[in-house]
């Protein structure tokens, strides 16, 4: 499983310069206003530290880390219809993200006017939620339309299915996201099949100056345990802060990350761009944060295989049994499942070996019920002989 995150904002709220940190990708920032009218899309690897400590071990051929992708597309209102919602194209790209990353700009720069005239978080939020809104009702209505006609013949099934689109009518109309609708299994797989953006789980990103990071990143930490609940003065902050007290309106996070800052740094090893953040008393690149939140959200973790020949990460839903994650690293090691032989990463390093794991009893036979945690390094046991 390779996490998909649609990197969205209005004009100029700093998608791009994010995209190309995240990516490590682009050209130098200008500092003057640029605009993504086609999608930019990317394929990342996941930083994990964990497989550079495995590869001491078993000194393998070949590393492989899992992966993200990023789409990066044109700001919303720069080409959307008041009627229609979001284009054709638009939607062709970000559909099938699994994640929406919300960037919303806190800064203000001469060079770079916002294009409302000011900045307003809680207003640009708005509108953006609007605009998704909008773009699921027109999805809905048409397949209103369409069920309608079809739900003539009295088939229950469909009656079901319209009575359904129209809650879903109902909450868009109210400019609400479905997400917030509960849903039972067979609605969830009606709004699956539609692709809906609202019902995308989503996280914001608060892009603010260079000067500004150090403390609205811990800022939002605050807010997001309850432990800050009223508003800084008006400024910079305030505007991170009405990003923070949204996040967790909608049970979600609110990263800081100052987009510009880190497209600048580019151009240095992702090693020398960690050290020169942590001499500024800045947070960890935007790229691993980002990553970091899209898989809480989504509940995934990353399982790793380790031997001579490849250490390598795998990605799997929270909750995953045992031959499923075997599946993801060969369809004939799932059909052929005997057994999962199963050392937590600490415990692996502290040994320095399978065998010496083994020896101290912390290399543990799993079945076919256990689910795989994080950080789990697993040699499958299998036979498709017998199958």
């Amino acid at each position: 499983m390779a996490l998909s995150v649609g990197i969205i904002g209005l004009p100029q709220a700093g998608k791009t310069s994010l995209f190309n940190a995240l990516t490590r990708a682009g050209a130098p920032v200008s500092g003057y206003p640029t605009s993504t009218v086609q999608a930019n899309l990317a394929v990342v690897p996941v930083p994990d530290e964990r497989l550079q400590r495995l590869a001491e071990i078993f000194h393998p051929k070949k590393i492989t880390p899992t992966t993200v992708e990023f789409i990066d597309v044109a700001g919303i209102g720069q080409e959307t219809s008041r009627q229609e919602g979001l284009s054709a194209e638009f939607l062709g790209h970000i559909r099938n993200a699994d994640a929406l990353a919300i960037v919303v700009r806190c800064f203000s720069n001469p060079q770079m006017p916002h294009p409302a005239g000011s900045v307003d978080a809680v207003r640009d939020m708005d509108e953006l939620q609007a605009e998704l809104a909008l773009t699921d009702l027109a999805t809905v209505e048409r397949r209103i339309e369409r069920t309608t006609r079809a739900a003539k013949s009295g088939d229950k099934k469909l009656l079901a299915e319209l009575e359904t689109l129209r809650r879903l009518q109902e909450t868009l109309n109210a400019g609400r996201s479905v997400r917030e609708l509960e849903l039972d299994a067979r609605e969830q797989a009606l709004v699956s099949e539609l692709f809906l953006l609202t019902a995308k789980p989503r996280l914001y990103v608060a892009n603010v100056s260079e000067d500004m990071l150090a403390e609205a990143a811990p800022l939002l930490k605050r807010m997001a345990t309850g432990a800050m609940t009223g508003l800084p003065d008006p400024g910079e902050l305030r505007e991170v802060a009405q990003i923070g007290l949204r996040a967790r309106t909608e049970d979600t996070e609110a990263i800081a990350v100052s987009a510009r800052l880190e497209a600048e740094l580019k151009e240095l090893s992702p090693e020398d761009a960690q050290e020169y953040l942590e001499a500024l008393g800045n947070p960890p690149l935007g790229a691993d944060r980002v990553i970091q939140a899209g898989y809480r959200l989504l509940n995934l973790v990353t399982f790793l295989t380790a031997g001579e020949p490849e250490v390598r990460a795998w990605t799997v839903t929270r909750g995953t049994k045992a031959p499923q994650a075997a599946g993801k690293v060969h369809s004939d090691i799932e059909r052929g499942f005997i057994r999962a032989e199963v050392t937590p990463y600490p415990d692996l390093i502290a040994c320095g070996s399978f065998a010496a794991a083994r020896e101290r009893g912390l290399l543990r036979l799993e079945g076919r019920d256990y689910e795989v945690q994080d950080g789990d390094v697993i040699y499958f046991r299998f036979n498709v002989s017998s199958r």
